[in-house]
Parts: C-alpha cells; structure tokens; sequence
C-alpha cells in the first residue's frame, strides 16, 4: 500500500521511498494544504536533481537552499522559515540518527518513547508527533507498543487526520471533521 498524501503519484512514490521525504512532508504540514505539504519532498527532488536525504539538506548552504525553498512554486506558503526548519530536522537525524530518519520510530522501544522521539524533531510538537506515530502504524504497520493509547485521539478508528487518508473519500472525511471541529470551536468561543 503506498501513501496517497501529496496528490500526485510521483510525490507520493518519494513518500514511500524515504522515511526523510515523509517526515519532512509532516513537518511542512501546517498552515498549507496536506497536498502542498506533502508534495515539499517530491518538489525537492525535482529542483536538487535526484533523491534526497538528510545529509544532503544539512550540508546545503543554508541561502541557497532556502533560494531552492523559495523558487515558484515555494514548497510552502513560509518558505524561507520552513526551508531553515527542514534544514534542522536533516542537521538533528544526522548528529543523532546518523541521516536515518526511519531510526527515530524503529529504535524506540515503546510508542511513549517515539513519540519522545518525534517530539526532539523540530517543528514537531505532541499533536504533531501523536499523529505522525498514528500514520506510522494505521499505513505503514509500525506498531511499537501502546501506540494506540500514546496516539489517541488520532490513533483511533475513523477520520481525524493524515493518518486516515488513504484515498480521495478519506480525504474528504478528514477534511469534513476538520471543518466541524472548526466550527465547534469557533460557537463554543463565542457562547
């Protein structure tokens, strides 16, 4: 089974080659469509002319790689700020994961400690994390132990996130739930 996140097969085939590619699409995944976010990796490639890893970002000129960011179309609507963050996140998996991203997860004994784990990477708060660990086991049957429980509410059977969406009716089902909780939030602020 492979992702069906960025919206096109191509950027989803990076997702699925590279534990780096779908953690960086994760971390690009805020204030942008899950598309956007998740098609940064493929994008990446493209303009660096080949794969991508961890050790390859960390050692790019920090301007000329937000340059390569910034390009249009930008990998994000914050391009410059998520360039220096991606570049973070290669610089912490090679001095601590020697560039394998996939170690953060396989490593860990528990789904507490992944989600520690997941939550050192920058750009990588709980929610993030517990949603990360949540795709992890509902897409790619990585299950340390307890991760249901580390991951609730997005571990749980149903829609509430990228960990759900697996085609374009899981998409719509996401992106419905969203939508409500929005509007519940925003009725319960203002009564």
């Amino acid at each position: 089974m492979g992702f069906h996140l960025a919206g096109s097969p191509e950027a989803d085939a990076e997702l699925d080659r590279s534990a780096f590619s779908l953690l960086t699409g994760m971390l690009l995944d805020q204030q942008v469509p899950m598309e956007k976010a998740f098609s940064g990796p493929y994008v990446l490639v493209q303009r660096l002319g080949g794969p991508i890893d961890a050790a390859m970002i960390a050692e790019y000129d920090p301007e000329e790689f937000a340059a390569i960011c910034s390009k249009p179309p930008a990998i994000h609507r914050f391009p410059g700020a998520m360039a220096a963050r991606v570049q973070s996140l290669a610089r912490l998996l090679v001095e601590e994961y020697d560039g394998d991203a996939a170690r953060v997860w396989t490593e860990a004994k528990t789904a507490k400690e992944a989600l520690k784990r997941l939550q050192k990477l920058p750009g990588f708060g709980e929610a993030k994390a517990k949603i990360f660990l949540a795709l992890l086991a509902k897409q790619l049957d990585v299950k340390p132990t307890g991760w249901k429980a580390a991951t609730a509410p997005y571990g749980n059977a149903g829609f509430r996130s990228v960990a759900d969406v697996v085609d374009q009716a899981s998409l719509l089902k996401v992106r419905a739930y969203k939508k409500d909780q929005k509007a519940a939030a925003k009725a319960a602020a203002a009564g």
